[in-house]
């Protein structure tokens, strides 16, 4: 599904990634753990085309087609999918209208016709269940006055919806209770099929407890520098990077 050769990537005059090699097939979950600053964020927003990021060298192709070469609607369009770490607010835009433009653009791009109102609702009550989102929030605007779990539920409902072939999830626990840490995480999973797969950014191991990783990788200074199973996450969990560190810096 996604393959990621020697990738470079900068913002302003500072490198962040510094050769990223990574491959995903389908229906697998990854999980990319690592210091702040090691550039986990950076992969992400580089993968779904944010323009503050340049690429200045390596390639990363999704589903055999040049990722790097797509705008980031395209992107979305393809089945790309990015859950913040921060969502944002966006003012005096109700998020019945954000969804039903996002969902019929992305039914226009793969040359279907749009949903109606009647059949559009229909489907937000089905994927609303999934994440327990109370439907008051979906009238209202985008994120705007949502607690931090209500606006990390709007994100996998919004994956829900658009049912994107590899999801992003960066962060997603940062800040989440451990009631809202079981929805979203019972909510992924949900979502999961054997043609969807997953990229987990996380510095816990309690997330890695819900949304079970096929394998696991070490992000340190712009590099992938430790691949392994599930395991990882626990030794991580128990000694820290200190040990990864070490071995990496001598």
């Amino acid at each position: 599904m996604l393959e990621v050769r020697n990738l470079h990537a900068r913002i302003g005059d500072k490198e962040i990634l510094k050769g990223i090699n990574l491959t995903i097939k389908d229906g697998e979950t990854h999980a990319i753990m690592g210091p702040n600053g090691s550039g986990k964020s950076t992969l992400s927003s580089v993968l779904v085309g944010n323009p503050l990021y340049e690429v200045t060298e390596g390639t990363a192709t999704f589903n055999g087609k040049n990722l790097l070469d797509m705008a980031p609607e395209d992107r979305a369009h393809e089945g790309l999918f990015l859950s913040f770490q921060y969502p944002v607010e966006i003012p005096g835009v109700s998020m019945t209208n954000f969804m039903r433009a996002a969902i019929n653009e992305k039914r226009k791009s793969e040359g279907k016709e749009p949903l109606n109102a009647a059949e559009f609702l229909k489907l937000v009550r089905e994927k609303r269940k999934i994440v327990e989102l109370d439907s008051k929030l979906t009238s209202r605007p985008v994120n705007e006055g949502f607690s931090g779990g209500e606006k990390k539920r709007n994100e996998i409902f919004q994956m829900a919806m658009l049912e994107p072939t590899l999801r992003i999830l960066d962060e997603t626990d940062s800040g989440l209770d451990v009631d809202a840490l079981r929805i979203v995480a019972e909510g992924v999973n949900k979502l999961k099929t054997p043609q969807t797969s997953t990229i987990v950014i996380t510095h816990y191991d309690r997330l890695l407890d819900l949304i079970k990783p096929d394998i696991v990788h070490v992000l340190y200074k712009g590099k992938i520098v430790k691949t392994a199973g599930p395991e990882l996450a626990k030794i991580i969990e128990e000694k820290g990077y200190d040990w990864i560190k070490a071995e990496i810096d001598g």
